[in-house]
């Protein structure tokens, strides 16, 4: 027999794979306009952001691929399972709530040669670096910051925050490297910024590009039919990002506090995107679980004294308050009962339906009872007394106090489109007046292309 909780829960497990499909779909059109973009790019600024850009979707596109397929293996020992056993709730499937974590401050030493820092001997070892921040599926990527020798921190700015974590979260941190001296193969002359045009964009608008810039009768270069965008990552021209450092922070990291933790180091000095790790990194480490932060149950009932009592359950208190009124008026409650894994409480099974709440302070027990209108009422409260414990007991340290989460603020404009405009004023700055304006009357479909890719790589993130 079929049961319908399991039924359910297939349907529910069908909403999840379009929802994970439709990621993968989109990360896809992100990575393809990072490829486009990389291989028009001809300043080595756009060309550092670009590759970061097409990291980070091959990351996404990878975990969402990764989380599709234990789903599709979930349903399958579903559909296996369901020959055999029944579908039957327990307290064993109680499951924890979600928090949100918040990685922010983060610091690198680094730890330079004497000669090097202090006396400034030796050629300037530059490299472009960022960090790619992952739980489960939900994967951020930091600025990009330009580290040499006159720098003693990698500094990164951002406040990331991850909205679905549950406690048994790991936080990967990964840190990437590539040397801005490396040979860049872009070029800021119309021929070759052409030629990269045409091969990215296809070959009726590469054309349409050539006919315009390429004076010298070059035969225009061909994807050769197919879909560039589809070639392995290697394929694509342009800086290449290398694995610097790892580590996987959990919830025993978790401090409402700057802390220190340790790096894995891949490469050594021999690589090009080699930076002197000191080998730890420094950062703040932040959680706030749903049960800290929401009603877990609104119930009204009598205090022992037979005072009429509106009680909300939130955090660590037990709110108390004359009314419902007076919590959408956010009144100050009558009175509040401290609720922690120290908290006993106990319902009555027989006579009326009441629960005792009881709590040590000072070495004095201090009990309050609470009287429920109804058996259905009792069984509620109880249940959110347990899921409330369970929360805290899965939790631990996080549920002591509420942990600060600032709200990131918006990522800043790339600074290549402040100082260049766009890909096509770039193109038209190197060409006389006549070339552009014909560029402009004889393509519109060409730029109005360049500008959807610019709009989708910088604005879609």
């Amino acid at each position: 027999m079929f049961h319908g909780a399991c039924w359910i829960c297939l349907q529910v497990r069908g909403l999840e794979d379009s929802d994970i499909q439709k990621k993968i779909d989109h990360e896809i059109r992100m990575r393809d306009g990072a490829c486009k973009l990389l291989a028009a790019c001809s300043q080595r600024e756009q060309a550092l952001e670009a590759a970061k850009s097409l990291l980070t979707c091959n990351a996404r596109i990878m975990a969402y691929m990764s989380e599709l397929q234990k789903m599709k293996e979930s349903q399958i020992m579903q559909k296996m399972a369901r020959r055999y056993v029944s579908y039957a709730g327990s307290v064993e499937d109680r499951l924890p709530c979600k928090a949100k974590v918040a990685i922010s401050d983060l610091r690198i030493p680094l730890m330079w040669k004497d000669t090097e820092y202090f006396k400034n001997k030796g050629d300037l070892h530059r490299c472009a670096v960022f960090c790619l921040l992952q739980i489960g599926t939900e994967i951020n990527d930091t600025d990009m910051v330009i580290v040499d020798r006159t720098l003693t921190d990698i500094c990164f700015d951002n406040t990331v925050v991850f909205s679905e974590a549950g406690p048994d979260f790991e936080l990967k941190v990964e840190l990437y490297s590539c040397c801005t001296e490396e040979e860049f193969s872009g070029g800021n002359t119309p021929k070759k910024l052409a030629s990269k045009l045409s091969s990215s964009l296809g070959r009726s608008s590469g054309k349409k590009v050539r006919a315009v810039l390429d004076t010298g009768g070059s035969s225009p270069v061909s994807n050769g039919g197919g879909n560039p965008l589809l070639l392995p990552v290697t394929t694509v021209p342009g800086p290449k990002y290398h694995l610097l450092a790892q580590t996987t922070l959990t919830l025993a990291n978790v401090q409402d506090s700057f802390r220190t933790h340790d790096l894995m180091i891949s490469g050594n000095e021999e690589s090009s995107f080699w930076l002197p790790l000191y080998g730890s990194m420094c950062c703040r480490l932040a959680a706030q679980p749903l049960c800290m932060t929401q009603q877990m149950v609104q119930i009204t009932g009598e205090q022992q004294n037979w005072m009429k009592i509106y009680a909300v359950l939130r955090g660590t208190n037990l709110f108390c308050y004359h009314k419902k009124e007076d919590v959408e008026a956010k009144v100050e409650p009558a009175f509040t009962i401290a609720i922690n894994k120290d908290t006993r409480i106990r319902a009555t099974e027989k006579g009326p339906q009441s629960i005792s709440i009881s709590n040590q302070y000072g070495g004095e027990e201090v009990t309050h009872t609470l009287m429920a209108e109804s058996r259905d009422d009792t069984h509620r409260w109880m249940e959110a007394f347990w899921q409330q414990f369970y929360d805290m007991s899965q939790w631990k340290q996080c549920c002591d106090e509420i942990m600060k989460i600032e709200t990131p603020s918006p990522r800043k404009p790339i600074t290549m489109l402040s100082k260049q405009g766009s890909l096509y004023h770039e193109m038209a700055s190197s060409l006389p007046a006549s070339s552009c304006e014909g560029l402009l009357l004889q393509d519109n479909a060409v730029s109005a292309e360049i500008r959807a890719l610019l709009s989708s790589y910088y604005n879609d993130r």
